[in-house]
């Protein structure tokens, strides 16, 4: 017996997720090799693999202070097509479901961006520290 998962060929690559909070988070190739105690060009190479080893995956999810199922379950396809098909045309036809109404509330809405904005805080904040981390590594050269 076979387990299927909700999108059946759908395939989350790991490597490119890592890359991709990398550069939200602002955080270059070479100062996340030196964190990893590894070279710039094994970084590249380890953003190209589909799957990363769980010891190396929670050594990353750490230093970016990322959960690691993020990097495991974000895809930008999937995320791409569940908005899409939210707030498209038919978006507040959909929402009838046999005579009852399910709405998205207001509050919801706000909520969400309230957290999105305590992201972004936070990712900013997180970039500061790692720009003083290597500015003192730069100093202590």
């Amino acid at each position: 017996m076979t387990t299927h998962t909700a999108m059946p060929n759908h395939k989350v690559h790991e490597g490119r997720n890592i890359k991709r909070f990398r550069e939200m988070l602002g955080i270059k190739q070479d100062a996340l090799a030196f964190d990893l105690n590894m070279s710039q060009q094994a970084v590249s190479l380890l953003e190209q693999k589909e799957t990363i080893d769980t010891p190396l995956l929670q050594k990353i999810s750490a230093l970016l202070k990322i959960p690691v199922e993020a990097i495991q379950n974000f895809d930008e396809e999937q995320a791409v097509n569940i908005i899409s098909n939210t707030f498209g045309d038919n978006a507040f036809g959909n929402s009838f479901n046999y005579g009852t109404m399910n709405f998205h509330p207001v509050e919801k809405l706000v909520q969400l961006h309230e957290e999105k904005i305590a992201l972004y805080e936070r990712m900013l904040k997180e970039k500061d520290e790692m720009m003083a981390r290597l500015e003192k590594l730069i100093e202590g050269k």
